[in-house]
């Protein structure tokens, strides 16, 4: 029978602080009408100052690994989906790896931006598929607040910090992940970007006064791009899989907007009740969106066995990938 790799196990983790919309409004010129309205967003996780995007990784793999009933030490390599990693180096997936004491993986980090956990998501499967891991740990894991300038309006009431995690095992049969598909177009790459801190810009008084350690991003242009670009991307992979969205039991798309969420699915002849959205309580969290709605909609029984579930994100890169999967 077809070799596939099959997620047996899923779990998430958000910081316990809070930031509503409200509270917002005292820090920035702004309101919870104007971000309801053109977001959808109400609130979002905050991570503590000592809180490292690891630490984060560790809360939502150990729920993962518990689903999975998976002890550590049987995981072969962790991937790191992020953005925001606890530094430049090690990788994250090294420092996770430390603190639970998964002995026996490999591991390192990817970094797709909003995109990273699908993009992910290909990488562990291929790699079950080739035989090379039969145990995967993947993560998708930000603290995108200690990136964000918060006299910024435009960017600061769109993210929030969370992990997300899943366990992949290597299955035979008909169920798992029937395909993945990746793009990317880095002519667009300042659509959103950080451009201090790395080679380019590295580090110094005149990048920390000109504001290039934060976030910057080009919201329209962004939108309008991810709506056309998130339709054929569905479509396509739907149709490369003999499909029609009709068979879709549940869409779980990358929660940047619900404007475009509500777009693609208006696109597709969707109906919102087959569509994942927790982006109001979460804001976005860039790798982490996908696996958080993930682990939600399995903990709530929303998902079937032999379901088709088509996972759909878009980023920085620009970049953008989906994932069908039979559950």
């Amino acid at each position: 029978m077809l070799l596939r790799s099959r997620i047996t196990g899923t779990g998430s983790y958000a910081p316990e602080k809070i930031l509503t919309n409200f509270d917002l409004e005292k820090k920035v010129d702004t309101s919870d009408e104007w971000i309801t309205e053109r977001t959808g967003i109400k609130e979002r996780r905050i991570a503590k100052d000592a809180e490292t995007t690891s630490d984060l990784c560790l809360e939502a793999s150990k729920r993962a690994l518990q689903a999975a009933d998976m002890k550590p030490g049987e995981v072969e390599l962790i991937i790191v989906a992020t953005m925001s990693g606890d530094m430049p180096m090690p990788s994250t997936a090294s420092l996770l790896q430390k603190k639970l004491h998964a002995k026996n993986a490999a591991a390192f980090d990817l970094n797709a931006a909003c995109s990273g956990f699908l993009y992910g998501l290909s990488v562990a499967d291929n790699f079950i598929k080739a035989g090379t891991f039969r145990k995967v740990l993947l993560v998708g894991a930000e603290i995108m607040s200690k990136f964000l300038d918060w006299q910024d309006r435009s960017t600061c009431v769109l993210f929030g910090d969370g992990a997300g995690a899943v366990i992949l095992e290597k299955a035979r049969g008909p169920r798992g992940i029937l395909s993945t598909h990746l793009f990317s177009d880095g002519n667009l790459w300042d659509f959103i970007c950080l451009p201090g801190g790395g080679s380019q810009a590295p580090p110094s008084a005149k990048t920390i006064k000109d504001k290039l350690h934060f976030i910057k991003m080009k919201g329209n242009e962004t939108f309008k791009i991810a709506v056309r670009t998130l339709e054929k991307l569905v479509i396509d992979t739907l149709r490369e899989n003999n499909l029609k969205p009709s068979d879709v039991a549940l869409l779980i798309p990358h929660q940047a907007n619900l404007r475009i969420i509500k777009a693609t699915a208006e696109r597709l002849n969707m109906p919102m009740n087959k569509v994942a959205v927790n982006l109001d309580r979460y804001g976005n969290t860039s790798s982490a969106s996908i696996p958080i709605a993930l682990d939600e909609v399995v903990r709530s029984g929303r998902i079937k066995r032999d379901d088709y579930i088509l996972l759909e994100a878009f980023g920085a890169g620009l970049t953008w990938a989906s994932a069908l999967i039979r559950w």
